[in-house]
């Protein structure tokens, strides 16, 4: 089982991670190349942003 993950391997696993549960060895590995990374955190807020407005734009109403 290797655990260590490419920042584009970890992009993947963030995208995926919107559609399905990950297997406990990719979540690992992605808990710990985010721990280690500068740049892959911020991708995966950007991801949660995009998923918050996506969800309110689901649920606005027009008055």
């Amino acid at each position: 089982m290797i655990l260590r993950r490419t920042c584009k391997q970890v992009a993947a696993l963030l995208i995926a991670r919107e559609d399905r549960k990950l297997p406990v060895a990719d979540r690992i590995a992605l808990r710990l190349h985010l721990a280690a990374c500068q740049a892959c955190p911020i991708f995966e807020r950007q991801i949660l942003t995009v998923r918050n407005a996506m969800r309110q734009w689901r649920n606005y109403v027009e008055n």
